[in-house]
């Protein structure tokens, strides 16, 4: 995805405000993306409507950007975003750079499917609770998925799919984190079987006789 940018010079709290009145979006991008001198900080105005139309959509969020500045193309990742409270207003943006030979860090969207196909559901009418809805994954930047499907398909009662269960696309890994392999992506709950009432009515009627 692309995104345009220009650079700024003005900084602070007033001169935000006015970015803002004016229909644009103050940002920063920052990091280094490997080539000599490409490192410094660069304060951005974006145009708020693109900006804000863009963060709608889940790719902008895990995918590798091409940001123009002021005609000038290099790649980023989006780091931050701060809205307003109780407005559809974007605040602020902060972008990295990202470096083509180094692996990153980055939260990618995972995709259920085929639950409704699943022993889990179609034999025993269970629930396929999702524990998680997102994974931090390391890889380099070519390498980034845009997400990653879970097949759910061969859920049955009482199973539990763990991160290590997850079928990650070549020179992908998943991050280290609380439980490691073992976190728990999703897990099956299957409801009790009802209990027939009526022979106990009927037994109770014999004892009262």
């Amino acid at each position: 995805m692309k995104i345009s940018a220009k650079k700024r010079d003005v900084q602070g709290t007033g001169a935000s405000r006015r970015l803002r009145h004016a229909g644009v979006t103050p940002g920063i991008v920052y990091g280094s993306n490997g080539q000599a001198g490409c490192d410094q900080a660069v304060y951005l105005t974006l145009d708020h409507n693109e900006l804000f139309h863009a963060l709608k959509k889940e790719r902008f969020h895990s995918s590798v950007l091409e940001l123009d500045l002021d005609g000038k193309s290099e790649q980023v990742l989006l780091r931050d975003f701060q809205m307003h409270a109780f407005k559809p207003l974007v605040l602020h943006v902060d972008f990295q750079r990202v470096d083509p030979a180094r692996k990153i860090h980055m939260k990618i969207a995972l995709h259920f499917k085929n639950a409704e196909i699943s022993p889990a559901v179609k034999l025993h009418s269970g629930k396929i609770t999702h524990v998680m809805n997102e994974l931090e994954v390391i890889c380099l930047p070519k390498d980034l998925p845009e997400f990653v499907e879970v097949d759910l398909s061969k859920m049955d009662a009482g199973s539990i799919m763990h991160v290590s269960d997850l079928v990650l696309p070549e020179g992908v890994a998943a991050a280290p984190g609380h439980g490691g392999s073992k976190q728990t992506v999703a897990f099956v709950t299957v409801p009790p079987k009802q209990v027939e009432a009526a022979p106990a009515a009927d037994t109770k009627k014999k004892g009262k006789k």
